[in-house]
């Protein structure tokens, strides 16, 4: 039978959502409700806050609004018939699985599931998959293979896993490495998957030293481990004075996450130039148009060089050993705030010794006058 969901159920499920007391995998075992389906309630429900706030139209102007809908919808139900032909045909070829999952309807008297699931392309076994959380080998795994790959690439993670007695070959490391949004420091083909169909952007940044703040910014992720799972956290830094400008975390790697630091650190200040790796979330539609509207110049990491970001890998192993590493986070709330005390301290009170054991804000904010050449 097809589960309908309530309004109130599906509020009370995004409330726990947006207090992050739980991860999105523990509340999907908890209610029985796929991750998916739990992240298409909270994009709703996010989307939704601002009518809240909007005056309402008045009755005599809700009645008009009304019929003339009614009317819209009368004359739509006669194109129906012919436009349902060519929704069969092509369904499949523009939406994901995910997307199409939900479209089942368990409990319809009309179409057969046998009929539903040929029209949509699905395997009628995976309609009766219930989410689980990651077991604890899993999580346990993933936080060793995070300690590890600032200093090894896959291989020798591999070999320290085999000599810690774990049964586990390279395939599953890369596996976990690319879930993770890991990468280790060395360098090796295909470290990061751009869009097929973006355009090239070159790596600006190997002819010129950073010469003043918001001359050069970088952005990277990274992954954030939990005690029963884990999150990912994306930071914009300024590589003179290795001030982080903006950051996020969310539970998902959806782009969406990554917009919001950059949206936000371009509020604050506009750079020269801005780099990035070649990863899918930098070479979307999206992201490129954000640095476009501000004019700012892109610059991509050269591919197979993964030293080109090394001040941004610099400060992951900074957040992990002086931060992540010695908290175990228990909720993702806990984390965002031990992050968000962890990253004014950073930038306010951490002293660098390349920056002559000042710290980020101090040379950040310094009038330009009194700032050396440069840092690197």
């Amino acid at each position: 039978m097809r589960k309908h969901y309530t309004a109130s159920f599906k509020a009370q499920v995004v409330q726990e959502l947006l207090k992050e007391d739980k991860t999105i995998a523990q509340l999907a075992a908890e209610y029985e409700v796929h991750p998916t389906q739990l992240n298409q309630w909270k994009t709703i429900a996010v989307k939704g806050l601002a009518s809240l706030f909007e005056e309402k139209d008045s009755t005599a102007d809700l009645k008009a609004s009304y019929e003339e809908q009614l009317n819209t919808l009368y004359g739509e139900i006669g194109r129906l018939s012919t436009q349902l032909a060519w929704i069969k045909k092509n369904l499949a070829c523009n939406l994901s699985r995910d997307e199409r999952r939900p479209m089942v309807e368990h409990g319809s008297t009309e179409v057969a599931i046998t009929a539903q699931v040929e029209i949509l392309s699905l395997n009628r076994s995976g309609l009766y998959y219930h989410a689980q959380p990651p077991s604890a080998a899993e999580i346990r795994l993933k936080h060793r293979i995070d300690e590890l790959y600032t200093q090894y690439g896959s291989r020798r993670i591999t070999a320290h896993l085999e000599q810690e007695a774990m049964v586990i070959n390279r395939k599953a490391v890369q596996r976990h490495m690319r879930e993770m949004g890991s990468e280790g420091i060395s360098p090796g083909p295909n470290l990061s998957k751009r869009a097929h169909q973006d355009s090239v952007y070159p790596y600006l940044r190997r002819p010129i030293t950073s010469q003043y703040p918001n001359h050069i910014w970088d952005i990277d992720i990274t992954y954030i481990r939990l005690s029963g799972g884990w999150m990912y956290l994306v930071a914009v830094l300024d590589w003179f004075s290795r001030y982080v400008v903006s950051w996020e975390v969310e539970q998902s790697l959806e782009l969406s996450f990554v917009l919001t630091a950059v949206a936000r650190a371009l509020r604050q200040a506009t750079p020269n130039i801005w780099n990035s790796d070649q990863g899918s979330h930098f070479t979307s539609p999206q992201y490129r148009d954000l640095l476009l509207a501000a004019k700012v110049q892109s610059s991509r990491d050269g591919k197979g060089r993964a030293l080109d970001n090394i001040f941004t890998e610099r400060l992951w192993r900074s957040v992990k050993y002086e931060e992540g590493y010695l908290h175990e986070y228990q909720t993702p709330q806990e984390a965002r705030q031990s992050l968000r005390e962890y990253f004014l301290f950073y930038n306010q009170k951490r002293v660098h010794q390349a920056l002559n054991y000042q710290t980020p804000a101090m040379v950040y904010f310094r009038p330009l006058d009194n700032l050396p050449l440069s840092n690197e």
